[in-house]
């Protein structure tokens, strides 16, 4: 597509990178393939639950031995025998549920860490296009909470199911062995706990998705309210009342889905809870008949009684257990959800050298459907030139600039650098060459050395003072008490503008790229500072290709090429001496902007010039 405007058959995928659809059912050979790599533990699991539901059996067998043999005889050895027997089953089953509950947490932990890393991992290689989409909270609600619900499903729900089936089943052939008639009168019951499972379930799914998504919208407010910028632009309004009621509109909501959640199916439990009282009663009322006609023993009665317990108390479990898994299918949708979204490819050409001869041919792109930023440019950027881009806010100046590190993908047209299609270069290839410094700096709350650091990882102390002394920075770092230890703080807000731009500088010159883009990158400075530091760029940017987004008039003056952009066109194009003799857009600009009294707040390029 190296023609005409963008199709909008694009868009969908384009646009909304993160709205893959929300109808997709939960792989259960996906979930399988979790546990995959602890088959080992899961088998010693397996192991420990057989043994300890064959050791269950024990206390109801000897009692019903000791009842009606040892009492009976009057027999103390045999009573002793059954006594200890019990005490051995009860204290090895003990031993034994202590080793599976370390493999069960060994087991669960390795999977939550295995999902949180892929999880995380996969988000850093999410274009720039889904994080400008997506709130930051619901992002974080994701990786955080949604994988923390997860975590009580694989590391209890599962071995709990697993458990309790394997008591059931023990339980049920054990009875039989005993009595098949009382039996029968025992599994009775057991039909009304399961057949309401299917719609309790279904309905808690519902309102569980539910409120995971108010759950995001309570985390985006936190974290868009509760952060540096956010709090300061919140007291700086004054809007403390307005956001508190905000805040709380929605937690009412989420109380409300959280109430709704506890209510469904309490009437199912209750039921369930009647049933493990009903269902011995039922079984003594049968079991007097047996024994006064039929001849069952009372010791058989007794065990009966108590192997109840083991199966009533799993039923009713299950139950429960079943509800809780539906409903954590949510969670788990939500997390494949964000796994399944595509990726930036990392496949492509290494580009192990690059001159620096940047091309546009016939570039469209669009944001959205009815907000196009650029509309067919075409430009040629030497391989060491200076370029500048002037024009009024929102011509596509700062847009230009992002899609050759392949940020966006442009609807149609090419953007070559030395004759290669950009995207077949392979993403950290291409962006090993760049070096980008933007108005807004981002420091992590981390030292200033590591920060520096970000920019090159194995940046030795000296390089490190040599790139911080060409963004004059280094004196001011070298005089704080701890140097280059010394905390930024949270997005570096310990620090002045101009001096975590000037940090941000130091970066990437200490990256060494080969094409620099510069974003207004020297807004934050005063006078004085700005001096040096454009001295420093004017030695960092010799024999480099630069992409300069005009902010100050020594910026436009000195550049190899100045592309007047608006309304998403580059409509003049030149040095400033050729651009003024043409006497178009840019010479009025210059001339009505720029032709006044020098005065230290004028070396600044008025807003027509300067934001894109």
């Amino acid at each position: 597509m190296l023609g005409g405007p963008p199709n909008h058959m694009m868009y969908s995928t384009i646009f909304n990178p993160e709205k893959p659809s929300m109808k997709r059912a939960v792989n259960w050979r996906r979930l399988g393939r979790l546990f995959l790599p602890y088959w080992r533990q899961e088998a010693l699991v397996l192991v420990c639950i057989l043994i300890t539901s064959g050791l269950g059996l024990a206390p109801a067998l000897f009692t019903r031995h000791l009842i009606d043999t040892s009492l009976a005889h009057k027999d103390l050895h045999g009573l002793w025998f059954d006594v200890g027997a019990m005490v051995v089953a009860a204290v090895f089953a003990a031993l034994l549920s202590v080793y599976q509950g370390y493999l069960n947490s060994l087991v669960g932990e390795g999977i939550m860490r295995d999902i949180r890393t892929s999880l995380v991992s996969h988000l850093h290689r999410m274009p720039i296009s889904f994080f400008t989409n997506t709130k930051t909270g619901e992002i974080m609600n994701r990786v955080s909470s949604d994988v923390d619900n997860v975590d009580s499903v694989v590391t209890g729900t599962l071995v709990t199911i697993v458990t309790n089936v394997a008591m059931i089943l023990t339980t049920i052939v054990t009875m039989l062995i005993l009595d098949w008639k009382l039996s029968l009168l025992a599994l009775a019951v057991v039909p009304i706990m399961v057949l309401p499972l299917a719609p309790v379930g279904r309905r808690m799914y519902l309102v569980r998705k539910d409120t995971r998504e108010k759950r995001d919208a309570i985390e985006s407010i936190t974290q868009e309210t509760l952060s540096i910028s956010g709090i300061t632009l919140i007291k700086s309004f004054v809007r403390e009342v307005f956001e508190s009621k905000r805040f709380t509109d929605v937690s009412n909501d989420l109380m409300g889905l959280e109430i709704k959640l506890a209510m469904v199916g309490r009437w199912f439990i209750a039921a369930i809870a009647a049933m493990v009282i009903v269902g011995p009663a039922i079984v003594w009322l049968g079991g007097g008949y047996l024994v006064v006609f039929a001849g069952l023993t009372v010791g058989t009665i007794v065990a009966f009684v108590a192997l109840l317990g083991r199966l009533y108390g799993p039923a009713s479990a299950l139950a429960g257990i079943q509800v809780q898994i539906v409903s954590a299918l949510a969670v788990f949708e939500r997390i494949f959800e964000y796994l399944d979204m595509e990726a930036e490819s990392t496949a492509g050409l290494t580009l192990p050298t690059v001159r620096g001869d940047i091309k546009f041919h016939d570039v469209h792109f669009a944001y959205s459907p009815d907000r196009t930023a650029l509309n067919g440019i075409d430009l040629h950027i030497a391989p060491g030139q200076v370029a500048a881009f002037v024009g009024p806010s929102g011509a596509g100046k700062t847009t230009i600039t992002q899609l050759v590190p392949r940020f966006y993908e442009p609807q149609s047209g090419t953007i070559r650098i030395d004759d290669v299609d950009v995207r077949d270069v392979a993403l950290d290839a291409l962006r090993s060459h760049i070096g980008i410094v933007t108005q807004e700096t981002y420091l992590f709350h981390d030292t200033i050395g590591n920060n520096l650091r970000y920019g090159r990882a194995d940046a030795t102390q000296a390089d490190i003072e040599t790139a911080s002394r060409a963004a004059n920075i280094h004196d001011f770092i070298a005089s704080l008490p701890e140097g280059y230890d010394t905390i930024a703080g949270e997005r570096g807000h310990k620090l002045s503008g101009g001096e975590r731009q000037r940090l941000a500088i130091a970066r990437v010159l200490l990256k060494d790229p080969r094409i620099l883009i510069l974003d207004e990158a020297t807004s934050a400075l005063d006078s004085e500072n700005e001096a040096l530091i454009q001295a420093a760029f004017d030695k960092a940017m010799r024999g480099r290709t630069s992409l300069v987004i005009a902010h100050r008039l020594s910026t436009i003056l000195s550049a190899d090429v100045i592309f007047v952009v608006e309304d998403g066109r580059i409509i003049e194009r030149g040095t400033h001496t050729e651009l003024l003799e043409k006497s178009g857009r840019y010479a009025r600009l210059y001339r009505t902007q720029f032709e006044k009294p020098a005065r230290p707040t004028l070396m600044r390029v008025p807003d027509p010039l300067t934001r894109a």
